[in-house]
């Protein structure tokens, strides 16, 4: 497929490359959390780990599913498939639409990765990081990255969602990951005012604190209304926005960076909790 003269791959490259550079730059800029985590060696570490899952999803992606997202849109529509199609809707119409019911499908995969223990194995790689900034939107397992691109395939052909409207909302999804998990410090009009219709950095950071009441919440990527409509929405953290935890009360030391444990994950047992300690009470 090619937009503008430009084939998808290189429409995707240039989004995510401009994406990532400028948020990076504001991170550097204007954080929101100054943790070690986030700053130095340990930083450095991580950053080679989330962005080396990217490389490993890609790769395991096109090998086994080479068509992706956009492919499967083209492959779809060559064969008059979905319901969009069925109805006759207007491209604009099918793309708006599209839009919106793609962001509630991965709004619902994300929820369901979390309530079923067999997913939750695989998806607690993301949650792993102790530290929250951009690279950690890219920070998912190869076989989740598999496993969620057959179910876009499944919901893209349902729908029959046209292929421009497949990259668009590709493009979109992943700037958005990258700007709600981002280490920025937005003003809180500003913040208020957003998270009313997008997901906004201290929004999202909920979602990644070791508390499991508010990791069961927030599970928006893009679009907030989700949690709102669905009661899952939780507005402030109960350690505040600079003193949450963020990552896995299983695992709280610099393993969590290291590529080869995070690649382990899902195969590990999760380490018996503690007794606590009675003897002053």
């Amino acid at each position: 497929m090619t937009l503008f003269g430009l084939s998808e791959p290189v429409i995707r490259l240039l989004a995510f490359s401009t994406i990532f550079i400028t948020l990076a730059a504001i991170e550097l800029l204007a954080p929101r959390l100054e943790r070690e985590e986030m700053r130095g060696a340990f930083k450095s570490r991580r950053w080679v780990t989330n962005l080396a899952m990217v490389v490993l999803s890609s790769v395991a992606l096109r090998i086994v599913f080479p068509l992706a997202a956009v492919g499967t849109a083209l492959w779809a529509q060559s064969q008059g498939y979905g319901l969009f199609p069925m109805l006759g809707l207007p491209l604009w119409a099918a793309g708006i639409v599209s839009f919106i019911l793609l962001d509630f499908a991965v709004w619902l995969e994300h929820v369901v990765s979390h309530k079923w223990p067999w997913l939750w194995r695989i998806h607690r790689m993301h949650h792993a990081d102790t530290g929250f900034d951009l690279t950690t939107a890219l920070r998912f397992h190869p076989l989740e990255i598999v496993l969620s691109m057959f179910w876009k395939a499944a919901v893209i052909i349902a729908l029959g969602v046209p292929p421009v409207a497949v990259l668009v909302f590709e493009i979109v999804l992943n700037g958005a990951a990258m700007f709600n998990h981002a280490n920025i410090k937005l003003p809180k009009p500003v913040d208020a005012v957003l998270r009313l219709i997008i997901v906004t950095p201290d929004m999202h950071r909920i979602h990644h604190s070791t508390d499991p009441r508010e990791t069961d919440s927030n599970y928006g990527f893009n679009l907030a209304i989700w949690d709102r409509l669905f009661s899952t929405y939780t507005e402030t953290p109960r350690r505040g926005d600079t003193g949450i935890e963020i990552g896995l009360s299983e695992w709280r030391d610099k393993r969590t960076a290291s590529l080869g444990w995070a690649l382990a994950l899902p195969f590990r047992f999760a380490p018996k909790a503690k007794p606590k300690d009675t003897s002053d009470q």
